[in-house]
């Protein structure tokens, strides 16, 4: 069970007092303190690269490169990632450059060649296409020391835009252009801007890469999103459009959730388990029988997906259990037969379950691949960083990391990294936490109040949807629903709502509403009991009604 974390209780009487309490206290929350440029951010076409911490000379020497080789007619090659962030600025900026007359060539590598530059990979690309003078890389490269000067010593270039963690020094390339602040496809998508013909272009894939890689989506990620929505709703991008039809969705209707939990898994699915350029191309086509072929191939790829990884859950959550490691302040999980695709959302899933760090590894003959996810309070990149003389090579995030290592040096690893973690990890950061943004009464909901929170959109990580609670709730009907009766449908009543005072006439004075507790089929629940809810609030259409409904995140008795 969680510990709830209630960060305000309204207390203010009359209902207009309160509602302004409610919205001031969830921007308060999310510490947000210009409160008009968080309703109406700036368009991202007026946000200059400085504002995210970009180096302008190094972009003014990123472009000058960029401008000699054309000049000189060198083939350009853009060196994305397998992930959704990585394909789409590999999209924008191949794009960017295609269409001001460069000769430019996109490259996705295969997860089997490992992550970032890979010299070894680039000598058989610049055997097929001798011509290549300049490596542009997007969202990687921040780390890859030994590789640009191997690529150099090829009589080869590289400029590096990326926005993982970089070190006190850095690779020795043309030009570097890096921020922290935002996705790696938008930090691609700032330097595309000097070369494309409208400066917008590409915005509904920053939006898309944005969401996919869990920036905050506050300040400059809120303007990318924000606008970027409206550019995805409104797109004609016939790769986009055969992804919403095969996902079945509507693209007026499109919200950062789908993005988040449809389309980027789908565009992920392919860098998984087979190859990545096959979500850049889908991006990119413009042929329409193309894009439906590959949008039913990367559909399909992703429902395997869905199973490979579900198998290796399944596995991973069995040996944790055979080897009583529960407990333990981190775990650590590998195996030959897991699938290197997967074991990010293995490990996620296991620091769900569990709530704390994990690391699940595919363990081969020579090399063992890991990847890491981790708990608030706990710095995954930095404790992989403390094992520097086993890594052969490591990246990542304070939550989200990776890296290889030999084979051999796995028992030497794990112990290490079991060991920082004892000494680091308390019972506090092993916690999990559910904040709640206010405690409030039924009478405090409305539709008044709902079109209020709908201007905090688009939600996501960072500003999640808002989170309410209100306590002593009473249960006037309850009945299980769903597919083996998994969800809980229920009727509640507020007794405490008759509290508030000075409610306009215009506004009910709701004491009774609806709530959805979707997984919670299996609780303990009757007709009269008192429990206390944290909720968000959601708007229920069926028929042309309008209703209000709470859709339960937990419940207490």
């Amino acid at each position: 069970m969680k510990h709830w974390q209630v960060l305000h209780k309204v207390k203010g009487k009359g209902l207009p007092q309160r509602r302004q309490e409610i919205i001031e206290a969830i921007l308060k929350n999310r510490k947000i303190k210009e409160k008009e440029e968080f309703f109406n951010p700036s368009s991202p076409l007026k946000i200059n690269a400085a504002d995210i911490g970009i180096d302008l000379k190094e972009l003014a020497k990123a472009k000058k490169r960029l401008l000699l080789a054309k000049k000189r007619s060198e083939q350009v090659l853009i060196w994305g990632d397998y992930d959704a962030d990585g394909i789409c600025g590999a999209a924008i900026l191949w794009e960017a450059l295609w269409e001001n007359g460069f000769d430019a060539l996109p490259h996705i590598p295969k997860r089997s060649e490992g992550y970032g530059l890979n010299k070894k990979v680039f000598s058989k690309i610049k055997e097929k296409h001798p011509h290549i003078g300049l490596i542009v890389t997007v969202d990687n490269g921040i780390v890859a020391h030994a590789e640009v000067k191997e690529i150099a010593k090829l009589g080869v270039d590289v400029i590096i835009t990326d926005h993982h963690i970089k070190e006190k020094k850095v690779p020795q390339a043309v030009a570097i252009v890096w921020s922290k602040k935002v996705c790696g496809a938008a930090v691609g998508w700032f330097l595309a801007r000097e070369f494309a013909k409208s400066k917008s272009s590409g915005l509904e894939l920053v939006a898309l890469a944005t969401v996919a890689d869990f920036m905050p989506l506050l300040l400059v990620n809120r303007s990318l999103v924000k606008y970027g929505l409206r550019r995805l709703r409104q797109t004609k991008r016939i790769g986009l459009l055969a992804l919403y039809q095969e996902a079945g969705l509507v693209k007026e209707s499109l919200e950062a959730y789908h993005i988040g939990f449809i389309i980027s898994p789908r565009l992920n699915a392919m860098g998984r388990l087979a190859e990545a350029m096959d979500s850049l191309r889908l991006l990119c086509t413009k042929d329409q029988s193309k894009a439906r072929q590959l949008a039913q191939k990367i559909g399909k790829a992703n429902r395997r997906r869905q199973t490979v990884m579900n198998q290796a859950f399944l596995k991973a959550v069995k040996r944790v259990h055979q080897d009583g490691r529960e407990k333990d302040k981190l775990l650590f999980v590998h195996s030959p037969s897991f699938h290197a695709g997967v074991i990010g959302l293995v490990a996620g899933k296991l620091m769900e379950k569990f709530y704390r760090p994990a690391i699940v590894a595919r363990e081969e003959d020579v090399l063992t691949k890991a990847s890491c996810r981790s708990v608030k309070g706990f710095n995954i990149i930095v404790a992989i960083r403390q094992l520097d003389k086993y890594l052969i090579a490591a990246g990542g995030h304070p939550q989200a990391a990776g890296f290889t290592i030999k084979t051999k040096d796995l028992p030497k690893v794990e112990k290490k990294l079991r060991a920082i973690a004892e000494k680091e990890i308390n019972e506090k950061i092993l916690t999990p936490k559910l904040k709640i943004d206010c405690q409030l009464n039924f009478g405090d909901l409305s539709f008044s109040l709902f079109k209020e929170l709908e201007r905090f959109e688009p939600f996501g990580f960072g500003n999640p949807r808002p989170i309410f609670k209100t306590s002593n709730v009473i249960i006037k009907e309850i009945r299980r629903v769903g597919r083996g009766n998994n969800h809980l449908k229920l009727i509640l009543d507020d007794t405490a709502t008759k509290k508030i005072e000075k409610i306009p006439a215009e506004e009910e004075n709701r004491s009774i509403l609806d709530g959805i507790g979707f997984g919670m089929g299996s609780l303990d629940l009757k007709v009269g009991d008192k429990i206390d809810i944290a909720y968000n609030l959601v708007v229920n259409e069926w028929n042309g009604r309008r209703n209000l409904e709470l859709k339960i995140k937990e419940i207490r008795k």
